[in-house]
């Protein structure tokens, strides 16, 4: 794993933290291997970084509901939000001199009971 990804958890994001943690877990099942855990720039965060079973570079956005009184977590990522993921997706991979390994952005909802994962969720333009 990538140490400079790793930071501070702060108490007021215990929640969050709680589903990635979740979300990373179940990816890891699944036979992923963790890369790297909130990666943060100027331009946002990446919630994790993943390896995939078949080499795939994964950026996942992982979004938790509680109570469900604020919808489908999946409609919380809004284009605007897409669009930051990937910029800063490709930070990343110019930080790390990535240029030839294929990438995808996946979206992971946690819900109390269950997770959803959404594979390629969308593309970078």
């Amino acid at each position: 794993m990538d140490k400079s990804c790793d930071n501070p958890v702060s108490s007021t994001t215990a929640r969050g933290d709680a589903g990635e943690e979740r979300a990373i877990d179940f990816l890891l099942e699944k036979n992923y291997q963790l890369v790297c855990r909130k990666y943060r720039s100027r331009r946002g965060e990446i919630d994790c970084v993943m390896k995939a079973p078949d080499g795939t570079l994964v950026f996942v956005e992982v979004k938790s509901s509680f109570s469900g009184a604020y919808g489908n977590p999946f409609a919380w990522i809004t284009p605007a939000k897409q669009s930051t993921i990937v910029r800063v997706a490709r930070q990343y991979l110019a930080e790390h001199h990535i240029t030839s390994t294929p990438c995808r952005f996946d979206c992971i909802a946690v819900f109390r009971d269950r997770i959803e994962h959404i594979k390629n969720a969308f593309l970078a333009r």
